[in-house]
């Protein structure tokens, strides 16, 4: 059974014309209709699965009790409402139901019934607290019904998700992800992307190294939850200027938000424990997933999504080490894009329209930016107006091969969120101070930075990304004990390294195709020359021109290429 409770200040109702032919035709009092002040109006659809009635009567009864209850009503209007349920009973078996719970209901309260089986029309006015508009499904146990639906049929629908890649060029993330068994897509989740294994070492290598590159550089990792109360997005300012792009969720009427962001779940971190002046600068980094709205028609492969994982990191200091956390972020944000082999610029984004804080704040944010950048001897122009809500910030967009432009890092300057948070640390004096605060991501989102670098690329990543390494082609089948000596090796010598073989009985060229496709570094080919010499002969990214080097030697230099992540 579903119901639907209204508390209201009045209600009016009439009939019109019978709905069912085997309902009795109603008395000449009955046809006026009816109507009630100030009482609860249950809107009741009795379903298939209500047949034990005196068990569905009796909860029935109950959950009336209690929200009659709870908003003060001692008027109560029975309205059967067929629109609640797609499941509907016989009507025998509603009015048996309605008949029993209006019996029940008139030892304690006043009751109005209005007619099963007809067309009427209705007037009310609803009160506008939060109890005014309840919906309830009540169940008898054992009664269930199991939804029915078309197996085949749904299946049909989720298997539509097809790339059309007509007007894609050859080296598309979408192709070459599809190519080298990356990921995928489903209409299933739209815009969130189903990592395979390939693409998932691909990305726990750059969060690798991003871990090993922040412990390094002073930084603690931590996580928070992703689901949150809609008052934490209140106090950091987000619900008023972003709620349009949050997925909300209701729990024991309590209102949470997806998080779109990381930052307040860092701040209730810095919050759950005092602060002393020794601790600061406290830098806090999260690998977070996040979730955002996005209209469907903008969601592009891994560069618009609705799902990502955002590298977030926020440093709490003082003012005067404030000028030393920018430069620290900015030199790690160009550790990093030298890595990839990027070339970006900078941007100032200033003060938006739509912004928090006193403006004699927004002033000294933008300076300590701008003056930090002259210092840097940076090179940047001036972007008015695309500033955070919370604060100003340094953009950092990277050049890709095709000469696109991205912008994926970005550094922000916050005096705000402390001040919201009432963030506190205590001085050497004593006093409690507030922190500065400083927003941060290298990656911006891991799934966009990869579809960029896998297009920057053409999916020849660097060895230490790549998802096979090395790859060992016989050349003929008497050569595969040898290559699988070859293989172990290997194994041992680099015990982490991601190598597989191809000994099907097909040509070497077919077999160096197939390899050439997966975008695979090195790809050794074993022969009776190689097996006789105890070499190697190597393809080396898709060059055609084989070298020869004594596995030794190979192993050497595969070593450190991929401990240095060259």
């Amino acid at each position: 059974m579903k119901i639907l409770t209204l508390h209201v200040d009045y209600i009016k109702f009439k009939p019109l014309k019978k709905a069912l032919k085997t309902i009795l035709d109603l008395t000449e009092s009955e046809k006026k209709g009816g109507e009630a002040k100030d009482a609860l109006v249950v809107m009741t659809a009795v379903e298939k699965f209500d047949e034990n009635i005196e068990e569905t009567v009796k909860k029935l009864v109950a959950e009336i009790k209690n929200i009659a209850k709870q908003v003060d009503a001692k008027n109560i209007v029975l309205y059967p409402y067929a629109h609640l349920s797609k499941n509907l009973s016989s009507p025998e078996i509603a009015i048996d139901v309605l008949d029993k719970t209006e019996n029940e209901l008139k030892k304690d309260f006043s009751i109005i019934r209005a007619p099963f089986g007809y067309y009427k029309e209705f007037e009310m006015k609803v009160k506008g607290h939060p109890l005014s508009e309840l919906s309830r499904e009540i169940v008898v146990k054992g009664n269930e019904i199991s939804e029915k639906y078309d197996e085949k049929k749904l299946l049909r629908e989720i298997s539509k998700t097809k790339l059309d890649t007509s007007k894609l060029k050859d080296n598309d993330h979408r192709i070459l992800g599809g190519q080298m068994d990356l990921y995928s897509f489903s209409e299933t989740a739209p815009g969130m992307v189903f990592w395979h294994n390939n693409g998932l070492i691909i990305k726990n290598e750059l969060i690798k190294f991003w871990r090993d590159m922040h412990k390094k550089s002073g930084y603690q990792e931590i996580s928070t939850p992703q689901i949150l109360d809609k008052k934490l997005w209140q106090i950091s300012g987000h619900w008023e200027k972003y709620k349009e792009n949050i997925f909300l969720t209701d729990y024991e009427k309590r209102t949470f938000a997806v998080k779109p962001m990381n930052c307040p779940g860092g701040m209730l971190v810095y919050k759950n424990k005092p602060k002393s002046y020794k601790e600061l600068p406290l830098r806090v980094g999260e690998l977070g997933v996040v979730h955002r709205q996005e209209l469907s028609g903008v969601l592009g492969g891994l560069f618009r999504v609705i799902q990502f994982t955002q590298d977030d990191a926020h440093i709490f200091c003082t003012e005067k080490q404030l000028e030393d956390e920018l430069v620290g972020v900015i030199e790690l944000i160009d550790f990093f894009y030298k890595k990839f082999g990027f070339d970006y610029h900078v941007e100032l984004s200033t003060r938006p329209e739509k912004r928090i804080g006193d403006e004699k704040i927004w002033d000294k944010a933008e300076a300590t930016l701008e003056k930090v950048l002259k210092k840097k001897k940076m090179k940047f122009k001036i972007n008015k107006g695309d500033g955070a809500f919370y604060g100003p910030k340094i953009d950092f967009h990277i050049k890709d091969s095709l000469g696109r432009t991205w912008q994926c890092a970005t550094l922000q300057l916050d005096f705000s969120m402390p001040e919201r948070f009432e963030l506190e640390y205590t001085d050497k004096d004593n006093s409690k101070k507030r922190p500065v605060m400083l927003h941060r991501v290298i990656y911006g989102s891991l799934e966009r930075f990869i579809g960029i670098l896998i297009e920057h690329t053409n999916g020849r990543l660097p060895t230490w990304l790549a998802p096979i390494q090395v790859r060992v082609l016989s050349f003929t089948d008497r050569n595969e004990n040898y290559a699988r000596k070859i293989i172990q090796k290997l194994g041992e010598e680099i015990p982490d390294l991601r190598i597989d073989a191809d000994f099907r009985t097909t040509t070497v060229p077919a077999k160096v195709k197939d390899a050439e496709i997966m975008k695979i570094p090195y790809i050794l080919t074993i022969g009776d020359k190689e097996e006789k010499e105890k070499s190697l002969a190597i393809r080396i990214r898709g060059d055609n021109k084989l070298v020869n080097k004594k596995v030794d030697d190979f192993i050497k230099d595969l070593k450190r290429e991929i401990s240095e992540r060259k």
